[in-house]
């Protein structure tokens, strides 16, 4: 009889934890402890429903994690509102082997790959921990934290962390728009470690460029693949970006051409945002043979001792820059807001 009724509680605490097999529910509580509903962040996705809201409690969860594009408008949400006390991490990288013996590419090498419209991340981590230096038999060393494909998304201080292509943002396919607002987020990387056909402001932003240990390149902020027929592509505005890299051997940005794309005609402003020493006085490049004076790119009122002026640092005017700003990127047909 007291083992029947041991059974039964511990049923009935199960019950209480969870929700039943097959159920979603609005709110759920991931904890590595087991203090919450479930022990990994993925198995909290999966038993959030639409709308809802997967709190995570402090820990380092080494998992890879997917929000599909049928979870529109879920939250992920750090308990501790600091960025650092959440991680969620993995280590692929391009050519990272999978079982089967083929290789992850980079899509398949984030971390984090998030479909959903409407999704919203703060106060967390992302991050691909891949060591270059720890596996020199792998050549293809894009290593993505976090891919996202989605519409109307917002990141609230959240960490990126990674070294080459650190965060892809991109759009669900090509042709669709994909508006993404990053605020107060923190950002680190190396080569190409802001990239993508998304339409993604990066708002008050932290962006550390990595010391590759070259005195001439270590490598680029961004590499944007904007879609010629959209005018919003990359906007960095009111950031600072921070290196310790040597000077003059960092770039803001090359133009991407996925496949050899000639539509994909790379857009980005960064304005009102402290450049280090680090970046280079060109700071724009080629990649692939497109010429990065056919892309879009702009400054504006950018100040520190990577700022600069010239035929080779393309200005908005003040009639311009009034065009580029984190309202009208993210806009939209919808008048979608969420800049405060």
């Amino acid at each position: 009889m007291l083992k029947t009724l041991l059974v039964a509680s511990a049923l009935a605490g199960a019950a209480l934890s969870a929700p039943p097999a097959g159920a979603a529910a609005a709110n759920v509580v991931v904890a590595k402890d087991g203090s919450g509903s479930y022990t990994t962040v993925q198995a909290g996705i999966n038993a959030v429903s639409a709308g809802g809201t997967v709190s995570i409690k402090p820990g380092t969860y080494r998992e890879v994690i997917s929000v599909p594009s049928a979870k529109t408008g879920i939250t992920l949400r750090g308990t501790t509102g600091k960025a650092s006390d959440v991680v969620i991490d993995y280590d692929n990288a391009s050519g990272t082997k999978k079982p089967d013996g083929s290789t992850y590419g980079t899509s398949g090498s984030a971390t984090a790959t998030i479909a959903a419209n409407g999704f919203t991340a703060t106060a967390l981590t992302f991050r691909n921990s891949f060591d270059r230096a720890a596996h020199p038999e792998i050549k293809d060393t894009q290593a993505v934290a976090v891919k996202t494909t989605g519409d109307r998304m917002v990141f609230d201080n959240v960490t990126f962390l990674g070294h080459q292509d650190t965060l892809y943002a991109d759009t669900a396919s090509v042709g669709t728009i994909g508006r993404q607002y990053y605020r107060n987020c923190s950002i680190s990387g190396d080569v190409d470690f802001l990239f993508g056909r998304a339409t993604a402001v990066f708002d008050r932003a932290t962006i550390t460029a990595l010391d590759r240990g070259s005195s001439t390149n270590n490598g680029f902020l961004t590499a944007a693949s904007t879609r010629r027929s959209n005018p919003y592509g990359f906007l960095i505005v009111g950031s600072r970006v921070l290196s310790t890299a040597a000077n003059a051997s960092f770039y803001l940005g090359r133009p991407w051409h996925p496949g050899g794309d000639v539509d994909a005609i790379a857009q980005v402003v960064i304005r009102e945002t402290a450049l280090p020493a680090a970046i280079k006085q060109t700071p724009w490049t080629d990649m692939s043979g497109f010429s990065w004076r056919d892309a879009r790119f702009f400054e504006y009122r950018n100040t520190g001792p990577g700022s600069g002026t010239g035929a080779d640092r393309p200005q908005l005017s003040a009639s311009q820059a009034a065009t580029y700003t984190a309202q009208r990127y993210l806009a939209g047909s919808d008048g979608w807001n969420p800049v405060h």
